[in-house]
């Protein structure tokens, strides 16, 4: 057997950062690349019976951790990166009534907050993102532009994308393009 350490390589590392487009005028766009910590996806077992209690144990108590997008269907995300061995030690919890997949490897997060951010959003999504329709901690897997993203609002003016790691930088490419006409300031989480 030949050991061997994987070099983790963020996604988002070569994304612009700085201010584009226009002058601030309080409209201000913000967009962060945020930290690749871990994104657990859980899947009920057939017959499994209602889990909305058991599932937000499987996450590390911050607020909006766990993200159902379907039936049965929930994203548990964190700053912290998990091992596996921390992975594992979380399936007791579930006894046998749901399965963890780690996606921590393949799927990034992008926040995007600011006063006109419903409105930079509704150029590439048709959910309607209202808050009253739309309340904090809801989520929805949707399409922005061409690629698909689960979307969960995290406050008044603030929202957290999670995407496929291979169109993590598309997304956010288009997210500045969206962006322009409030002005956006495009940073990495460090």
């Amino acid at each position: 057997m030949v050991d061997f350490a994987l070099l983790h390589r963020p996604a988002l590392a070569s994304a612009k950062s700085g201010s584009f487009g226009a002058p601030s005028t309080g409209t201000r766009i913000v967009l962060t690349a945020l930290p690749e910590g871990h994104v657990l996806q859980v899947l009920a077992a057939r017959g499994s019976g209602d889990l909305h209690d058991l599932i937000p144990q499987l996450g590390d108590g911050t607020l909006h951790a766990v993200r159902p997008y379907g039936p049965g269907q929930w994203f548990v995300v964190g700053d912290a990166p998990l091992s596996a061995a921390e992975i594992f030690g979380r399936t007791p919890l579930l006894d046998g009534r749901a399965s963890i997949a780690d996606q921590g490897h393949g799927r990034i997060r992008i926040g995007i907050s600011g006063r006109a951010v419903e409105t930079v959003l509704a150029k590439g999504t048709a959910v309607d993102l209202d808050i009253a329709n739309f309340p904090t901690g809801q989520s929805a897997m949707t399409l922005i532009g061409h690629i698909s993203a689960l979307i969960t609002r995290t406050g008044p003016e603030s929202f957290e994308l999670l995407v496929l790691r291979g169109f993590a930088e598309s997304l956010w490419d288009e997210l500045i393009q969206m962006s322009l006409e409030f002005g956006v300031d495009a940073r990495t989480a460090r």
